[in-house]
């Protein structure tokens, strides 16, 4: 891929005269989250990984991973106190603690405190560490300012960049726009650069991208290569809005990860049905026509669309961040995208509204 930092695309050298044409291949460059001042860069670190999710994580395996990622260009970091009950927050932060901290942007999120467990059981469920703690939804003023004060003690540090209101969704109606009240007085006041919502649900993204209450949504598995669901009810008013997505779980809990789906493989983290393999490797087929893999194109999709500033990938080891980045430099050609279209694998306007405008190309970091 190109040079870490640098802006536009890798060239696509060797190429015959009348070969298909490539799409842009995203760098790590920046880019602006709606009318911000901040930018992350087009891959970011989704650090759930350094919560021991579903396994263990060594402390050298957590250092070596973000080391990886910034060394690669990656200044985007993103966290939240539910990853391994704050073991996640823990690591990151002393991970970035020797790098210059007007480099990196950390996002983490609010909506689940974390308090003493009066009845631990050994193991918390879904992250491989010690429930001497729980998690307690609130999405008050004072839980907001409750769970930022124990991220920035946890984080080692002053500030983040962005806040998400975290899996609103999960605990009743009107939760998220209780805690963007909050948010909005400490963006307002310059304690947070962004704020937003994180969430794998779709139905009220759009209302608080028209009302201007958010900068930015972190949407997990809901615009990518399998499906598109978001794009109306997200995306697409992000964009009228100025707004921004950051995608994330682009792989749908790893079905798009390999080229071909394993007999054991999971989707929305349940055994994958039968009709939703098939369409995988129909999207496989198609990819393996035109000389890229089925995670490469995964990688890809999402990027080209002009309200999705980047994307944040579970990164557990270096050797994962290497081999996301690999993927990522991928030229991908566009001729992909119009035959998936063509054949009623993508939403169309995926395609037809893909590419990058004058004013999102991406920034040196």
């Amino acid at each position: 891929m190109s040079a870490v930092g640098d802006p536009g695309t890798a060239p696509v050298t060797g190429a015959p005269a009348g070969a298909e044409p490539r799409a842009r291949v995203p760098n790590v460059g920046r880019r602006r989250l709606g009318e911000s001042d901040v930018r992350v860069s087009r891959i970011g670190f989704g650090a759930a990984s350094l919560g021991n999710l579903y396994r263990e994580t060594s402390d050298e395996e957590a250092s070596g991973a973000v080391s990886a990622a910034w060394d690669a260009g990656i200044r985007y970091f993103d966290t939240a106190p539910h990853y391994g009950l704050g073991l996640s927050e823990r690591r990151l932060g002393e991970a970035l603690a020797a790098r210059p901290r007007h480099e990196a942007v950390i996002s983490t999120k609010v909506g689940r405190l974390l308090v003493p467990n009066p009845h631990p059981t050994g193991v918390d469920d879904g992250f491989v560490v010690p429930d001497d703690l729980m998690r307690q939804w609130d999405f008050s003023r004072d839980g907001v300012l409750r769970s930022l004060e124990g991220s920035l003690e946890r984080l080692g540090t002053d500030r983040v960049d962005i806040v998400f209101v975290h899996d609103p969704d999960a605990f009743g109606e009107g939760a998220a726009r209780e805690a963007l009240v909050t948010l909005r007085e400490l963006r307002d006041q310059g304690v947070v650069g962004a704020i937003g919502v994180g969430t794998n649900e779709t139905h009220q993204l759009g209302a608080l991208f028209d009302e201007r209450l958010i900068d930015v949504a972190m949407l997990a598995g809901r615009y990518t290569l399998l499906e598109q669901p978001g794009l109306d009810t997200v995306l697409e008013p992000a964009q009228r809005a100025g707004a921004s997505v950051i995608a994330v779980g682009v792989y749908n809990s790893g079905l798009l990860s390999a080229p071909r789906p394993g007999p054991d493989a999971v989707y929305n983290y349940l055994p994958a049905p039968p009709e939703v393999l098939k369409r995988v490797h129909r999207i496989a087929d198609t990819c393996e026509q035109h000389g890229v893999t089925l995670p490469d194109a995964a990688l890809a999709f999402p990027l080209q669309h002009p309200a999705v500033a980047g994307i944040a990938l579970g990164m557990r080891t270096a050797d994962q961040v290497r081999d996301n980045l690999r993927r990522v430099s991928v030229a991908v050609p566009d001729g992909l995208w119009r035959a998936l279209a063509a054949q009623g694998l993508i939403d169309p306007r995926s395609f037809t509204t893909a590419g990058t405008t004058p004013d999102q190309q991406e920034e040196t970091p």
